[in-house]
Formats: C-alpha cells, structure tokens, sequence
C-alpha cells in the first residue's frame, strides 16, 4: 500500500467558530492519538485528504511542525447533507506494528441456477495485519453455492501477512432461496355476473 504525504498545521483554536473558520478555509480539523501520547489538534488540507480517505485503510505519512507521524484513519465524521469530510480520527501507528483493522469483503462468480440470492451477512472482515501492509479487500468465490450453503469467517483466504482478528466462526456471506410472492386470492362473487 502506498503512503500518502500530508503537510499538517497544529490546531491553536477550538471550538464550533474555530472548526467553521478551518472549513470556510479548505481545512478538515483531525486529531492524533496512540501510543500513550498526548493527542495533538491539527488541521489538514481538505481536497488532499478526502483523495487519501479514497483508499480504505490509508497509510498517512504526516508533517506536523517538522517531526514525521505515520497514521492511518480511525474514525471519519461527514456532513450528512453535503457528505464533505467535517472531522477525522488518526491513530498513530509505527512501520512493522500490527493493526486490527477491517477490510471489504467482494465476491466473484455465479450462484447455482435456480433464482438463489446471496446476502452479505457482514460487509467485512476485522483482520490483524502490519500497519504498512493493510490489505484494501478480500475476495471470494461463491460459484455453484446453493440455498442453504454459508460462508464463515475462517473460509476466508486472507492476504499474506493477514490474520483474522474477529470471530472464526461468524457467518460472512450465506445464500438464501428466493421468496416467491403468492397471488393475491379472488373473492367470491367479485366479477360475477348475476
């Protein structure tokens, strides 16, 4: 995975004004915790950030007044209305640390004939990986499976130097039979002629 570069401003002003005035300013206010240290306010650049937040699981190189943090994203607050990025959580995170974090599930092929439907269960999968390896997705095969048949958490072929963090046995994906939709009955008397 690639390592985006952001330039980051320590954040002097708090408040709702200060976080209305970084907006109005092409900024996204953002906070860095972990490792035991005292969470530092910044401010990022808006259009920059919100490319980076594009890939799941970004690994965020960050200048803050000239010391390098490495931080990949922990939590994105978005207006509900115009969906722009309002505030950001970054976690601190350091070259060869393992990471819990989750990653998309995909599917590819063909379900068995018969008008079988699959339905995600869980969207995706908590796995524990190197912080500068994060796998984006996870594939996987649901040729031929019928009514009736899962797919567990274990069955899940992860990545290279991927585990799974979550439970083994929760069902991810599972294939259900179509549910056909019975024909309203007729009443008597209705349309006949007397």
């Amino acid at each position: 995975m690639a390592e985006v570069k952001l330039a980051a401003q320590v954040r002097t002003e708090f408040g709702k004004g200060a976080a209305r005035r970084t907006r109005r300013a092409n900024l996204v206010p953002a906070v860095v915790y972990g490792h035991g240290a005292e969470p530092v306010h910044i401010n990022l650049p808006g259009h920059d950030l919100m490319m980076a937040l594009k890939t799941a699981n970004v690994l965020i190189g960050l200048e803050i007044e000239g010391k390098d943090a490495l931080v990949i994203p922990k939590a994105v607050q978005r207006n509900a209305l115009k969906g722009n990025i309002e505030h950001v959580d970054l976690l601190t995170v350091k070259r060869g640390e393992k990471v819990n974090v989750e990653i998309a599930v995909h599917v590819e092929g063909e379900l068995a004939p018969g008008g079988n439907l699959l339905e995600y269960v869980q969207n995706t999968l908590l796995v524990e990986a190197e912080a500068t390896h994060i796998p984006e997705s996870v594939t996987v095969s649901v040729a031929g499976l019928d009514a009736g048949d899962s797919i567990l958490a274990k069955d899940i072929p992860l990545p290279k130097g991927s585990v799974l963090a979550g439970d083994e046995d929760a069902v991810v994906l599972q294939v259900v039979s179509a549910q056909a939709e019975e024909p309203a009955a007729e009443t008597e008397g209705e349309g006949a002629e007397a």
